[in-house]
């Protein structure tokens, strides 16, 4: 198990307490924390001290944060074994999330090289709000199917085999869609299977939540932020395409998410100009206009776009007081 945690003091232990309490054996236990600089690190070795089970615990703690993908990459290179799990410091693995892994992929004769689990939606305080079904990736052939129907992936309920980590090498530095990279790699190659008992609580509130627009800056932080992330993940996509000998199949849909987020992030430039962003609006032809126009809004008249943002806040705030009123 690779676990990784950043700046999650206060969920971390049971994140460790989930993985001490599993129960497939012989299991190396990867506990890393990627130099949090809060009390991550302190609780962790509070959660493994004492510890006399049997599974193989190894410790790590980064000098400088290298962020979800290279946190990962680091840690698959330091484990041994033939299965990778992967869990982070907000979440809580079932007890018996390995053995049913491991189960199911003996059962499939080894080929799978990801195989994914349902998690159970739990909220910052832990209390159920539901279940998270990832798509069925068993249903996955080969690139162009995942190129028709772009599969739904959470990377918490994730294993994968080492032979797949080999092949396609580190994930790099800046990736933090790794579910959605690991999950191609497997589907061109060994293939992918999705289970159908959820084996992991999957904590909303840490890292991975979605925050609510509520200004036109937060529009602009959020699509700038996805901007460089893609611009990260698209080329390694392309890259892991081109080794595995479907490049052909990928390539014109990859590119033309690459074109767009080439756009949004050169129109978001601290350094562009009026003039520049215009330039881009009409030149940019390979991204749909609808989207050019939309990214020039927030990018050169978001006080165009504040009277909307003014409105959204006024109705959410009547909604919350009509939902106080009805709990009174």
């Amino acid at each position: 198990m690779l676990l990784i945690a950043y700046r999650q003091a206060g969920t971390v232990g049971a994140a460790v307490a989930g993985a001490l309490a599993q129960t497939y054996s012989p299991l190396e236990i990867v506990v890393s924390d990627d130099a949090s600089g809060d009390g991550t690190w302190d609780a962790i070795e509070a959660a493994l001290a004492g510890y006399a089970g049997p599974h193989r615990i190894v410790r790590n703690r980064n000098a400088r944060n290298l962020g979800i993908g290279a946190h990962l990459s680091k840690l698959a290179a330091m484990a041994r074994g033939e299965l990778l799990f992967v869990t982070a410091g907000d979440d809580v693995s079932h007890p018996e999330r390995c053995e049913r892994t491991v189960q199911a992929w003996l059962a499939h004769g080894r080929r799978p090289d990801l195989i994914a689990c349902p998690l159970l939606d739990i909220d910052a305080a832990g209390a159920q709000q539901g279940l998270l079904q990832p798509s069925d990736l068993g249903a996955y052939r080969g690139a162009d199917d995942w190129i028709a129907r772009p599969p739904h992936v959470i990377g918490a309920g994730q294993a994968w085999t080492r032979r797949l980590v080999e092949r396609f090498g580190p994930l790099p530095e800046g990736t933090i869609a790794e579910d959605l990279v690991m999950v191609f790699r497997a589907i061109v190659s060994g293939g992918a299977i999705t289970l159908a008992e959820p084996l992991v609580a999957y904590r909303r509130g840490g890292l991975s939540r979605r925050r609510r627009a509520l200004r036109a800056a937060d529009v602009r932080r959020k699509l700038l932020a996805n901007a460089r992330h893609s611009l990260v993940e698209l080329p390694c996509l392309l890259r892991d395409a081109e080794l595995a000998g479907v490049r052909n199949e990928v390539a014109p849909a990859l590119e033309r998410q690459l074109a767009r987020e080439r756009h949004i992030a050169a129109q978001f430039d601290a350094a562009a100009t009026p003039r520049a962003r215009l330039r881009r609006l009409l030149r940019d032809r390979a991204v749909p206009a609808a989207t050019r126009l939309r990214v020039f809004a927030y990018a050169a008249l978001p006080w165009l776009l504040a009277p909307w943002f003014a409105l959204k806040r006024l109705a959410l705030g009547r909604r919350a007081q009509a939902r106080a009123s009805e709990n009174l």
